[in-house]
């Protein structure tokens, strides 16, 4: 292990989230509060990013290292990356005096919700939070979105040896393809699609009633499939046409970044090809119909069919994309409605978009399969390929997806079981597993909101301070595809 070039491009990193820190800035200047010069907030961020680009001007700079950069320097650098942004991305909550930021567990908490784009939140009354701070919880989900390390291979010099390692590290899904020959380019490329969208986004939700500053903020929570909102009452807070603008725009989202790549190109085969993509398409019609359905006939008093349609598929299309903005308190809603959405975040997005979960690609590999082993039992001379865009696909890659899904699974059980044992006891003794369930759900899956007491219109304030820690872990462990932080706990990683 190359700790001192690790620790080097660790600096670099925090000198660019440094810079990033100075941004708000213009908009504390801008919308003052009474007798001030500002929102209230600017120093926060000052003094944030100076600590910031000491330390990482300290790592960056005193320590000098070369070499090569191999797998496990890579699952270092993006693992403690994370965890490096999110400390210090948390310094200016803390120092803002954000209501229901308490301490530096609830900071961290936020920041790690920002940057793994999981939109779980402890503030209390966003409506009323200074606006640089609302815009910085939406760049860090926006920088998360796509990847900072991603980023950093497209603009940072110093990261071009041994690129792919990170990015290997960090790009979701159970494959990686180089849309170009070099990393560097495959980068700019994947960021190059992503600000598209978000700008044509961005004025979209100008046009459909938002403020500017709003437009901005949710189209940068919207293409990272993050979901802060600079209202407590999320999407809801918006009009019809800003809400159907936001479903089309999570949907994209949710897509693998590489099929845009292609149609930019003018060749919109990949799209018709995608087993993943189709399959994608299938499951957010099938579950916004169904969960419609459901509550349109299960309603107490007469709903109208339109509102009733909107609503549903905004939460399928929410929770599938591991968004998390909210239009309806879908805990009123038939059990079974509910049970479909508790699917949905467990499955997430497409591999290679900004969503979480376990994704759609994986999903369909574990099906199909299981089938080919049914179908196996009945005729065991039989040889069948398991195929997926008309290719078969490796024994390594199912291996891959199986033991994804069995450290997934794991981590869920003991994240859930821990958190259980952390929440306080009911009056009548029983323990709230609803809630202790969906919340490690909804992190693991970089979701946000979940049901019980961390349900859409609450938030995640009555979660102890070491539980809020225990979700902050498995954020990142369900940011980083499980495989990259565990497999630091293991022996062999730090061994010459």
């Amino acid at each position: 292990m190359n700790i001192r070039l690790t620790l080097r491009i660790l600096g670099g990193l925090l000198i660019f989230l440094g810079v990033m820190l100075l941004l708000p800035i213009p908009f504390s200047l801008t919308a003052p509060r009474p007798n001030s010069w500002h929102d209230g907030a600017l120093f926060a961020f000052v003094i944030s990013s100076v600590v910031t680009l000491v330390a990482g001007g300290g790592l960056a700079g005193l320590i000098k290292a070369r070499g090569e950069l191999t797998h496990r320097e890579g699952f270092c650098i993006v693992t403690f990356g994370w965890l490096g942004f999110a400390l210090f991305g948390s310094l200016p909550l803390l120092f803002a005096n954000v209501t229901g930021v308490d301490n530096l567990a609830d900071a961290l908490f936020e920041a790690m919700s920002g940057f793994t784009t999981t939109g779980s939140t402890t503030i209390v009354g966003l409506d009323s939070q200074p606006p640089s701070v609302l815009f910085w919880r939406a760049m860090t989900q926006w920088l998360g979105g796509m990847g900072i390390i991603v980023l950093s291979l497209a603009i940072l010099p110093f990261l071009r040896v041994g690129g792919m390692q990170l990015f290997e590290a960090e790009v979701p899904g159970p494959t990686k393809d180089r849309l170009s020959p070099r990393i560097q380019d495959t980068a700019r490329v994947l960021w190059g699609v992503y600000i598209l969208l978000t700008a044509a986004q961005t004025l979209l939700l100008r046009m459909g009633g938002m403020t500017w500053f709003e437009a901005l903020c949710h189209a940068f929570t919207t293409m990272s499939t993050g979901g802060f909102s600079t209202e407590d009452a999320s999407l809801a807070a918006f009009g019809p046409a800003a809400q159907w603008i936001v479903v089309v725009f999570m949907f994209l989202a949710g897509v693998n970044a590489s099929l845009y790549y292609y149609a930019l190109r003018g060749d919109l085969r990949p799209f018709r090809r995608s087993d993943e993509f189709r399959f994608y398409l299938a499951i957010t019609v099938a579950a916004s119909l169904l969960v419609a359905l459901l509550v349109f006939c299960r309603s107490p008093g007469p709903a109208s069919l339109g509102t009733t349609l909107r609503d549903a598929t905004f939460q399928c299309v929410s929770l599938l994309t591991t968004t998390g903005y909210v239009t309806a308190d879908y805990e009123r809603w038939p059990a079974m409605a509910q049970y479909v959405l508790v699917a949905l975040m467990f499955i997430g997005g497409c591999a290679g978009s900004t969503a979480g979960g376990i994704k759609v690609v994986r999903l369909s590999l574990l099906i199909k399969h299981a089938f080919i082993q049914l179908r196996v039992l009945i005729h065991p001379r039989e040889v069948r390929t398991l195929r997926l865009d008309h290719k078969p696909v490796s024994r390594e890659v199912i291996q891959s997806v199986l033991g994804f899904f069995a450290l997934f699974m794991m981590v869920l059980l003991i994240g859930s079981l821990i958190l259980a044992g952390l929440l306080p006891a009911h009056p009548d003794g029983s323990i709230d597993m609803v809630t202790a369930g969906t919340a490690v759900l909804s992190a693991l899956g970089n979701v946000g909101p979940g049901l019980g007491t961390v349900g859409p219109t609450d938030t995640y304030t009555d979660i102890p301070a070491a539980g809020k820690l225990v979700l902050a872990l498995c954020m990142l462990v369900g940011r980083l595809e499980v495989f990259t932080v565990l497999v630091l706990f293991h022996p062999s990683c730090w061994r010459k």
